[in-house]
């Protein structure tokens, strides 16, 4: 697909990524560029497929490689090093995710690329940064290493249990959120100035900015954080309750909840066990446990949705425990449009989360499904002014590859 074929839309348009990365911090962080609307070039490696072409599962190629233009290409090989420069000549954004100091041994380190394209924005996303220790800088990372080194992975799990990574690779796409807006920040600079950025996006600074004053506790005031599990530490009733076919989550917390709430259970505000001072019901406090105990016997009768609707009915702040079996035909993800249904890349269609945020005038959207590898090569080169011929030696040396069925 050429340039000119990509429609018109979001606020991006007209923005040029080149995006070089496996797996999902990197890649993650253009591909929030592409929904909306920037012209995103993944650029592969002839050697190591990316991962999510080879999983089981296909979901994570439909969903964070659509919107995107695809090429396989050698960039160590100097034919295929020229072809690189070419592409970031009039490039906005580069984004990249490896160990410290990889493009610098390649001969693509910052200042190469800004003799070629003094405004371009580089974005550097890896596990332990650019600089530091030499040892952390050579080492490999990956989300649950970045969950572990930040400190996040120690502040979850259960109290007596294990330290527990969180699921769904949280650090990665954190550390691609965090690149992502710190990208669009020096694009919006280099527009004005004239000068490009390099962005150092570490994983664990990442993971650290989101760990509240935890850290801050411990370092200026000796306080120190626990894992607390499902529940709060300092709070009787925000926790996960079972119900008949599941489980709600209740936030019982600010005087309105105890005055509407409480009476709604049996209990009295204002009470000795639920003093008109206090905000919250405080664990180690005569109330707590009786809070507790009357939640679960609430929740124990009713249906998720039952407990749902009277709690929040009666101020308890409350949710259902969503879980993907029910999330596509719940009532509110329906009214939102939660989920798109668009061409999946290996034929039909696929349904995956709409792009979010939503913007009201200038809005994001889907239009092209999850390229194979390569298949963009031929146009993203002709468009750089290469003929035929010489992207038919291109391939003949190994500088382009190619595979229509990954």
């Amino acid at each position: 697909m050429k340039s000119s074929e990509i429609p018109k839309f979001g606020p991006l348009s007209g923005v040029k990524v080149i995006s070089c990365g496996l797996s999902v911090a990197g890649p993650f962080a253009a591909a929030m560029m592409a929904d909306f609307g920037a012209d995103v070039i993944f650029v592969e490696s002839p050697i190591v497929k990316d991962q999510f072409r080879t999983t089981d599962s296909l979901s994570y190629l439909n969903k964070d490689r659509r919107n995107h233009r695809a090429i396989v290409l050698d960039v160590v090989k100097p034919e295929g090093k020229e072809i690189f420069l070419s592409l970031l000549k009039d490039a906005d954004i580069f984004i990249e995710n490896s160990k410290a100091g990889t493009w610098d041994k390649r001969g693509l380190g910052d200042e190469e690329l800004w003799k070629v394209n003094p405004k371009l924005v580089i974005t550097h996303i890896s596990g332990y940064g650019q600089t530091g220790e030499p040892e952390y800088l050579s080492r490999g990372s990956y989300d649950s290493i970045g969950q572990a080194f930040s400190g996040f992975m120690n502040m979850n799990g259960e109290p007596d249990g294990l330290p527990a990574p969180a699921p769904a690779y949280m650090g990665d796409y954190v550390a691609g959120l965090t690149g992502s807006w710190a990208t669009l920040a020096a694009y919006i600079n280099a527009q004005k100035t004239g000068v490009g950025e390099s962005i150092d996006c570490a994983q664990f600074e990442a993971l650290l900015m989101i760990q509240a004053g935890f850290p801050s506790d411990w370092i200026n005031y000796k306080i120190e954080r626990k894992r607390s599990g499902a529940s709060s530490p300092t709070f009787a009733g925000c926790q996960p309750y079972k119900c008949q076919d599941g489980y709600v989550y209740t936030f019982f917390l600010s005087t309105l909840t105890l005055q509407k709430g409480l009476p709604l259970l049996g209990l009295e505000f204002g009470s000795p066990d639920f003093p008109s001072d206090k905000y919250a019901v405080f664990k180690g406090t005569p109330g707590a446990e009786l809070l507790h105990q009357r939640l679960e016997e609430f929740c124990a009768v009713r249906t998720v949705m039952e407990a749902e609707k009277e709690l929040n009915a009666h101020g308890i702040v409350s949710s259902a425990i969503i879980t993907y079996q029910t999330m596509y035909d719940h009532p509110h993800y329906k009214a939102r449009g939660v989920f798109q249904e668009y061409d999946a890349f290996e034929g039909g269609k696929f349904i995956a989360p709409a792009i979010a945020p939503r913007l009201k005038n200038n809005p994001g959207k889907v239009w092209r499904a999850a390229p194979s590898y390569g298949k963009d090569n031929e146009d993203v080169l002709e468009e750089l002014g290469y003929s035929s011929e010489q992207i038919k030696d291109f391939y003949a040396k190994n500088i382009l590859k190619q595979d229509p069925t990954c």
